[in-house]
């Protein structure tokens, strides 16, 4: 029984990253033997087991042969006599294919570390074509190695673009293509991860309303921008993404990527936002067009979103920032009309609500006046 560490740990390492998640394979081994020695198990698709000091993962070394369409036609064995270069051959990149013995040394039969060495995501074997699920990934450690000089070698893009022209992509779900994108619009240029999905075709399948020529690169501007800003939600940077198209289709897309619904809000706000700003004279404002664009965004009772929705208009909207200082300016004054002082006035019931909103209004006119004259 021999256990190797592999995976992102020996990658991260070689690359001189910090070493967040320790995973190890075990050869020679049986369920039996692992449970006799104290380890827990959690895997139930095949044998993975927690250390019971260090409560790292510890799998034992498996195989894995395709029976149907999709990242759910696999088949796993799991036995003693599976090796490590087995186990290894598995995997999607050459470097998440090296392993490190106990002692120090690197087993390496993928020529992992030359990859590293180039820059290179290189698929490990022919095998990589089997689950679509790969495709994403490989977009994904191009959107976390870009800043390093990563880039996807010719034969993997090659392989890649193969797969989405059999029709491989079509089989993933919505859940899982959900769970790829929120990690990648998370990444160090989650840019690259929709350029690499471009290239090999995959957008097109995915998310075919941004792929044209005269959208995509607003797409992609608008993500950099939220991703430059400090501590950016999910939410934001999937409504920078989808803030290049028409309001119904930006929701119909996140619906079908069956996002969260505060990530469908956001970008349902965001993209109605765009036409009503555009139809705004920064110069000559009104203050009743500034309040109604406030209640529309339910700024009384949502002022954080509020404030989401100002940051991606600002990074989509780039040649609007007067109107949006403007929206910014009238959202402050307006908040801070106090409905408790107006019904220490003796306002009640719809009396109230028509006392807030002329004070609203006025406030607002009173704070744009100095354009409009």
């Amino acid at each position: 029984m021999q256990a190797y560490l592999v995976g992102g740990a020996v990658r991260d390492e070689l690359l001189g990253l910090e070493v967040k998640d320790r995973d190890w394979v075990v050869v020679g081994a049986t369920p039996k033997e692992m449970l006799a020695n104290g380890f827990k198990q959690v895997g139930a698709d095949f044998p993975v087991f927690l250390h019971p000091r260090t409560r790292e993962e510890y799998a034992l070394a498996r195989t894995e042969r395709k029976q149907g369409r999709g990242y759910h036609g696999f088949t796993v064995y799991s036995a003693p006599d599976v090796t490590l270069e087995q186990d290894l051959r598995r995997r999607d990149l050459t470097i998440n294919a090296i392993a490190k013995t106990e002692d120090g040394d690197l087993v390496d039969p993928f020529h992992g570390r030359d990859d590293i060495k180039v820059r290179k995501l290189r698929h490990v074997s022919e095998a990589f074509s089997e689950d679509p699920l790969r495709i994403l990934r490989t977009a994904r450690f191009a959107a976390r190695f870009r800043p390093l000089g990563f880039t996807v070698c010719e034969q993997t893009m090659a392989l890649m673009q193969d797969m989405v022209a059999t029709g491989e992509v079509d089989h993933l779900v919505p859940e899982r293509v959900w769970q790829e994108f929120q990690r990648a619009l998370h990444e160090k240029a989650p840019e690259a991860f929709f350029d690499v999905l471009r290239d090999c075709g995959a957008l097109s399948v995915l998310v075919p309303e941004i792929t044209p020529p005269a959208v995509f690169p607003l797409a992609m501007k608008a993500l950099r921008c939220v991703d430059k800003q400090t501590n950016t939600a999910t939410e934001e940077r999937l409504a920078a993404l989808l803030s290049p198209l028409d309001e119904s289709v930006a929701l119909e897309r996140a619906k079908a990527l069956k996002v969260p619904n505060d990530c469908q809000n956001l970008a349902r706000l965001v993209t109605a936002f765009t036409p009503e700003i555009r139809s705004i004279d920064p110069q000559q404002p009104d203050a009743g067009t500034l309040l109604e664009l406030l209640d529309q965004a339910d700024l009384w009772r949502r002022p954080e979103r509020f404030l989401q929705l100002l940051s991606v208009l600002e990074c989509a909207l780039t040649d609007e920032s007067q109107t949006i200082d403007l929206l910014r300016t009238a959202s402050k004054v307006a908040t801070g009309v106090d409905p408790k002082a107006l019904l220490a006035k003796g306002f009640k019931g719809k009396e109230l609500g028509s006392a807030i909103r002329t004070e609203r209004l006025k406030r607002i006119g009173d704070a744009i006046a100095p354009i409009n004259h």
